[in-house]
Order: C-alpha cells, then structure tokens, then sequence
C-alpha cells in the first residue's frame, strides 16, 4: 500500500508518504514546507496537492492520514472554522482518496464524522506520535519539541494516556509548552537577561526569536532556520546576533560577539527549563503509574538541543531518540505525519504495521 499521513500546522505543514507490503513499513519519505496559513488560508490544497506529488511521485495512494493544529491560527475566528475550513481543503486536495482524521482520543474518523464533530479533531497531532513511539514503548514519557511548542505525552500501559483533551487542558496540566526551536519570542522565554555585572530587563517587542538563540549557539543550521526571521533579513549567524542585541535596546556596535553569545547561551538555559518544568509535571504522574522510572523519548527539531537538556535537567536516566525506535532518521522530523500515515495503514490492513526499514 501507499499511504501519506499530514501534519497540518499553522506555519509548517508536513506529510509522510509511506510505502507498506505485508503488515510492515518498506520505505518512508518526508517532506516539510513553511507555508504560514495566516497570509493564505485559500492556498492550502494547493500546498497539499503539490508536497503529495513531491513524496508520490504520481503513485496511486490507498489512502491519507491527517491530523492538525492549524485551526488555532488567527486567521480562523474560532477553532470549529478552522477545523472545517482546513478539513474542505482536504477533501478538495484527495477527493478520490479515503481519508481518515486523527482525534483526541488517538482514534481514526471518517472525513464526514470528523466535519460532524471538529473539536474533537482539533490539536490532535500529538495523539499521533504518542501512538508511533506506543508501539514500541510501554511506558514512557514522549517529548516532541517542535518549531513552535513542545508536545509532553504520556504512554502508560502500551497507550496514549493524556490528562489533557485540548491545548487548554494541555497547558494546564503541563503536556503542552507552548515554546520552540524556531518561532518563539525571546521575550516568552526571558524577562529579563543577565549582562555587564548586572541584569538587563527585555524588549517585549518581536526582535529576535529561539532560532536566532539557537543559530548563534550552532543547535541549528541556517538550513534548519526554515520560517521568517522577525526583521525580514538573512539567516546568518551575524544577523542572528544583530537581532538577539536588539531584545535588550542594544546593537552590534553596542555589544561584543561575546555578550551576545552569553545572552544566547542564557535564553537556551531558560527555554529547557521552561520546558523541564512541563516534563517534571508530567514524568512524576507516569513514573507513578508504571511504578518506577520510566524512559523519555525525544523527537522534533529540538529532540536534541531542547528535549535531551530538559530530561537531564530533572534526571531522567534513560533518554532515547526517536530514531533509535524507528531506524530512520526523518521519522523524528515529522513523527505526528509519521505516526497519522502508520494508523492509517494499520486501518486499512487491519493490523498494526511494523517498521522493517
């Protein structure tokens, strides 16, 4: 079979195409494309249409895996538009494919049940990786740290066993963080930052952002750094520091690489504490559960640089990668496209797919 599972997001849309032959995965392709759903929301068939042909090659497909967080982005007065605006993009995009959309409840519905109730399939990606890493792991603690926020998920008994059925829920009981690799403010990360023997409170204007930080740290390459800077301008690392100086009113002539590079190294101390805290909240509930420690799995563009530090910062023992579950190394690039495309498949065979890559 051939199956492509989409993660639609508000600023990055990624999809898995997966080839499938006797129950067990044979080859995966993953691509990811920066289209920010804010400046186009009429666009999105046509970025659908066109990443299916990039991954298919004009294969036929069997059937498609979606699920979504792009309902959230301001250009939809409500969630249950966006749900529904974003769910008619996709049937415009396979009307002669079965789709099925992920929700909260990590099961897969119908196009027509999904339009019927969209809360329900709001937000719902990280059901997805939760039941990608479920299959391998009993019992862990997935942390997914996107461009954007960070998915804490966990898997307690070979299932996905959130508290929280909703961003709102999410946030409150510390499975969601809404920080990440690329996008977030530097200003929602610190308030204040340490410099010259003293402490210099922050700009809350949009200067600079986590890929600046993680650009000038080199967590990142300038390849990596795949969204809009907040000036407009280049991502090198020299541009990277000239926006970092201007979170505290300064500029390059104002501060030496130096400072600039211990303002950095600051904020990534505070966005993996950020981060750790959520983890802390939701490890000691599994760890309870299970009876004694449990792994963390890591995984998303900042699995290493983010999700590693956090699970250290509150000792966890056992950290593992993504790619050490799957054997392939973009899995962890877009596990929630990765982990939609597999139930998919799993659906339509009826049986669980295995990976044999």
């Amino acid at each position: 079979m051939n199956v492509i599972g989409w993660d639609i997001g508000g600023a990055n849309t990624k999809a898995a195409f997966i080839g499938t032959s006797n129950g067990c995965v044979k080859s995966l392709k993953v691509a990811v494309e920066y289209y920010p759903v804010w400046k186009d929301p009429e666009k999105l068939a046509t970025v659908l249409s066109r990443l299916k042909e990039k991954l298919s090659g004009g294969a036929r497909l069997d059937c498609a895996g979606v699920t979504m967080t792009a309902e959230l982005s301001d250009v939809y007065q409500t969630k249950r538009e966006g749900v529904t605006r974003i769910l008619e993009h996709v049937a415009r995009a396979f009307a002669d494919v079965p789709v099925f959309v992920l929700d909260v409840d990590a099961e897969l519905r119908t196009l027509d049940a999904a339009k019927k109730e969209p809360l329900k399939v709001a937000a719902a990606n990280w059901a997805a990786t939760g039941w990608l890493v479920a299959q391998q792991l009993a019992n862990c603690v997935v942390v997914d740290v996107g461009s954007t926020s960070t998915s804490i998920i966990p898997v307690v008994n070979g299932r996905v066993s959130a508290m929280g059925k909703n961003d709102l829920e999410k946030l409150m009981c510390g499975e969601l963080v809404y920080t990440g690799g690329l996008r977030t403010n530097v200003a929602a990360i610190v308030n204040s930052i340490p410099i010259r023997d003293g402490v210099a409170r922050v700009s809350s204007e949009l200067f600079a952002q986590s890929g600046d930080v993680h650009l000038v740290l080199g967590n990142i390459t300038a390849e990596e750094y795949t969204v809009e800077t907040a000036d407009s301008r280049g991502k090198t690392r020299a541009e990277a520091m000239a926006r970092l100086a201007r979170v505290v009113c300064a500029d390059m002539e104002m501060l030496t690489e130096k400072e600039i590079t211990q303002m950095a190294t600051y904020i990534h101390k505070r966005q993996v504490a950020q981060i750790a805290e959520g983890l802390r909240q939701v490890y000691s509930r599994v760890a309870h559960i299970a009876g004694g420690k449990v792994p963390v799995v890591v995984t998303g563009l900042g699995r290493d640089f983010l999700a590693r530090k956090a699970a250290e910062s509150i000792g966890v023992e056992e950290i593992m990668n993504l790619d050490e579950l799957t054997g392939n190394a973009a899995a962890a690039s877009a596990s929630p496209a990765v982990g939609v495309a597999l139930m998919a498949a799993s659906k339509i065979e009826g049986v669980t797919v295995k990976w044999m890559l």
